[in-house]
């Protein structure tokens, strides 16, 4: 259990929020992460692990025309999963992953090109791109962590603060 889950899920409840999550790359380890936490039900709605690129558009509602001109790995796909899943989930907060994580190229793109997303209330949106070096293993445990600590930065700086108490800090 990274402590980054433990922190989103502690602040999505002390908020009254939810999340869901939409994950290509990651295979369910973002949403296993979650749940490895003891009452993350609570926050965590669910998952789709949509890893076959026709799933992004029938299940999330990814437009077709942007998967078909620019592949799944693009910031924009990414952005419309984490809003879809948060839609479909009814979650106040979704977030995703794409991207490839090996071994071979995808759509274009190099092995450790890596989008991450965030589709919050009020408007809030977010999308980061990365370039992961590393085996595949690496590749996709590096993208949970990064997304969670994109969340937590989403969720605002009383978060990191906490977990800087907890662990010792001042």
């Amino acid at each position: 259990m990274t402590s980054g889950a433990a922190l989103v899920l502690r602040r999505l409840q002390e908020r009254g929020e939810t999340l869901a999550v939409a994950e290509s790359l990651t295979g369910g380890l973002v949403a296993a992460e979650l749940t490895s936490v003891p009452g993350a039900s609570r926050a965590f709605r669910g998952s789709v692990t949509a890893y076959a690129t026709p799933l992004k558009r029938e299940v999330l509602g990814v437009d077709g025309a942007l998967l078909a001109e620019r592949g799944a790995v693009d910031p924009s796909v990414a952005q419309a999963m984490a809003a879809g899943v948060r839609r479909i989930l009814g979650a106040d907060w979704g977030i995703s992953t794409t991207g490839v994580a090996g071994p071979e190229p995808q759509d274009g793109k190099p092995v450790g090109t890596v989008f991450l997303a965030v589709s919050g209330p009020g408007g809030v949106q977010n999308v980061t791109g990365l370039r992961l070096n590393g085996g595949r293993a690496d590749i996709r445990k590096e993208s949970v962590r990064s997304l969670l600590q994109l969340l937590s930065g989403e969720l605002g700086e009383d978060a990191r603060a906490q977990d800087t108490e907890q662990n010792g800090g001042n």
